[in-house]
């Protein structure tokens, strides 16, 4: 395990490129492997920086920082870019991260569907595998994620399968208990009850399976992967075939005591005589699947792809206005607790789909302000349909390259 401390944070600004987030490095001996850490999340954050822009974010010496650029750069891991000229002495050469430094795997276990990605260093997926399927199946994800992965491996050049750093996957918590909701017999869901998937799976290779709820893996790929300009605390809405969340506080993803922070799916939005309406029973695919199935549309298409759905508007408009009145209930139950300044929401749908979901919800809020909680802005998600996928595969490349796992530089 690498040596880890907290960075003391301050911010610095590049010419040209507004604010840019510094952290403190360290200079003592047996720090080399948090040192390199920082600098592949520096960059990762901001793009290209001169090995003296470096310096001057973390407090590394000049001497430091340059044996650091050249040992990572001798790893693979970064490559020069163009010198940057117009300015006294000579000119500074940018480093960036090298596409093929590292790869990482990432899986999603889905209720309708498997995907298993290969994404390069710069977070891109190069290769991808993906199958709909009834109802997720224990023997079944294991047989499916091997066979993939064996698939990926035996497809890439012979000097990048050494590169693979590790798989993550992404898997909704407590499968067993939504068997009701998946229209399955309980005894069909009950194996996930005592089953270890990543340690089975890791069982078959050589390198590091981390796993994570897939709804906070989604919010972690918004963290490592999506648009940087956004507050430190969001609450994260993914609407998939259950909606589900991620909660970040300060820059850093907060899974909680048992992984399964900001179970949004299970928040109460109403009370229907005895019994607790769930934003999972209104705010969910599945309700817009059961919908469409119920006016005899075919509804596999939207399983295989979270693009060019062609859909009944009249369905998908009803959808659409009734999950955005129950996240909006939602938001305002969470700003109670958290003043959150913003609130992202991102899904498996089509681009527009999911900026009219962010635009209804926007005018339910409007409606629905109540006295003494301020009303968050609503935006759209960055990183799409691919969430979960990303977030899964975020995990190992977290776990060896950044500097903390559940954080983007805090900041």
């Amino acid at each position: 395990m690498y040596a880890m401390h907290y960075a003391q944070e301050t911010t610095r600004e590049i010419e040209g490129a507004g604010p840019i987030l510094a952290a403190r490095g360290s200079n003592q001996s047996g720090m080399r492997a948090y040192n390199e850490r920082l600098v592949l999340s520096l960059i990762r954050r901001h793009g290209a920086l001169a090995k003296a822009e470096i310096s001057r974010l973390t407090g590394l010496s000049a001497q430091t920082v340059s044996v650091i650029m050249r040992a990572l750069e001798a790893e693979g891991l970064l490559e020069k870019g163009e010198p940057v000229r117009g300015r006294v002495g000579q000119p500074s050469v940018p480093m960036n991260l090298k596409r093929d430094g590292a790869f990482f795997l990432g899986l999603k276990v889905g209720r309708r569907s498997l995907d298993l990605v290969l994404i390069d260093f710069l977070g891109r997926i190069e290769k991808r595998v993906r199958r709909t399927h009834r109802y997720p199946e224990p023997d079944d994800v294991v047989r499916f994620a091997n066979g993939a992965i064996t698939e990926i491996l035996e497809g890439l050049p012979a000097g990048h399968r050494s590169r693979v750093a590790g798989l993550g996957i992404a898997i909704p918590f407590r499968l067993w208990s939504w068997a009701d909701q998946l229209g399955v017999e309980p005894s069909k869901m009950a194996g996930w009850r005592d089953r270890d998937i990543a340690s089975e799976i890791g069982e078959a290779w050589d390198f590091p399976v981390y796993l994570r709820n897939d709804a906070t893996a989604a919010c972690g790929a918004e963290l490592v992967f999506g648009d940087k300009d956004k507050p430190e605390d969001f609450l994260y809405f993914f609407v998939g075939f259950f909606v589900g969340g991620g909660l970040v506080l300060g820059n850093r993803l907060y899974a909680g005591r048992t992984g399964n922070a900001a179970a949004l799916g299970s928040m109460p939005i109403g009370i229907d005589g005895s019994r607790v309406r769930q934003l999972v029973d209104v705010a969910s695919l599945a309700s817009l699947e059961k919908s469409l199935a119920a006016g005899g549309f075919e509804t596999s298409a939207i399983w295989d792809s979270p693009d060019d759905w062609a859909l009944p508007k009249a369905q998908s408009e009803a959808w659409a206005d009734e999950a955005a009145g129950a996240i909006a209930v939602a938001i305002l139950s969470a700003a109670s607790v958290i003043d959150f300044q913003c609130i992202l929401i991102d899904g498996w749908m089509p681009t527009e789909m999911r900026a009219g979901l962010v635009r209804r919800t926007n005018e339910r809020l409007g409606a629905l302000a109540i006295e003494g909680i301020a009303v968050p802005t609503v935006r759209e998600g960055t990183v799409g349909g691919d969430a979960r996928s990303l977030g899964a595969a975020s995990l190992p490349l977290s776990e060896r390259f950044l500097v903390d796992r559940d954080a983007f530089l805090k900041g």
